[in-house]
C-alpha cells in the first residue's frame, strides 16, 4: 500500500452514491507535504517525458498541478470554467459534464498560453467518468500540442473513465486506484498498482 492510500484510508470518508470525500487532506483542506510526495510520484512516472507544462483544470485540480510543477520546473495552465472580464484574446473551448457537480460546463483556456510547441502533462484530483480529462484533452488537441501524459491521484477505477482514457493510447498514471468503496461499511479496497 503506498502512501496516498494509507491517507485515503485513514481520513477519507466514504458516502453514498459512490462518493469519496477526501476534503480534509485534498480538495477543501490542502495537505501541501501530502502534495509534494504527490508532485515526486508524478515527477518519478513521467520521468522520461519531456514536459514543459502542465494543465488542470479549476479548481481542486490547481493546487495539486502547482506543487507537482515545481518538481519538473515549468508552468501550470489552469482550465477555467467561467469565462470572465478580464480572459483577452483567442480561447481554445470544451464543454466537460462534472460527476461531482452533475452539470455540465464549458472549460476555457486562452490560445495565449497553450500552443503547437507545446508538451503538456494533464493532472488532476480524481478520474471518475472521464468527461473532465477528454476536455482537457480537446484543449490540447485543439492548440496542437502533445499530451505527454496525465496523472491523477485519485481514480475509481470501477467506473469507464480510466478504461476509456488508457484505450486512447495515453499513459495514464494514477496514484490510487479505488476498485470498490462500500459507504454501509465504510470500506476501501484497492486495485494493486501494475494492473491498471
Amino acid at each position: 500500500m503506498n502512501f496516498l492510500e494509507e491517507r485515503i484510508l485513514k481520513d477519507g470518508i466514504v458516502k453514498e452514491g459512490n462518493v469519496l470525500k477526501v476534503d480534509s487532506f485534498l480538495n477543501h483542506q490542502m495537505d501541501i507535504a501530502l502534495f509534494d510526495e504527490i508532485g515526486k510520484e508524478f515527477k518519478r512516472r513521467f520521468a522520461g517525458k519531456n514536459i514543459n507544462k502542465i494543465l488542470t483544470i479549476e479548481a481542486s485540480g490547481i493546487g495539486i498541478a502547482c506543487v507537482a510543477a515545481q518538481h519538473f520546473h515549468v508552468p501550470v495552465v489552469f482550465a477555467k470554467k467561467a469565462k470572465s472580464i478580464n480572459l483577452e484574446g483567442e480561447m481554445y473551448v470544451a464543454e466537460v459534464e462534472s460527476f461531482t457537480h452533475k452539470c455540465k460546463n464549458q472549460v476555457i483556456v486562452a490560445q495565449k498560453f497553450l500552443s503547437a510547441k507545446d508538451h503538456v502533462l494533464i493532472i488532476d484530483d480524481f478520474l471518475a467518468n472521464g468527461c473532465a480529462l477528454q476536455g482537457l484533452i480537446q484543449l490540447v488537441q485543439s492548440a496542437e500540442a502533445a499530451v505527454e501524459g496525465i496523472g491523477i491521484v485519485i481514480e475509481k477505477g470501477f467506473q469507464s473513465g480510466g478504461r476509456m482514457i488508457r484505450n486512447l493510447g495515453y499513459q495514464l498514471e494514477s496514484l490510487a486506484i479505488v476498485d470498490s468503496m462500500d459507504a454501509e461499511k465504510g470500506t476501501i479496497v484497492f486495485r494493486e498498482q501494475g494492473n491498471e
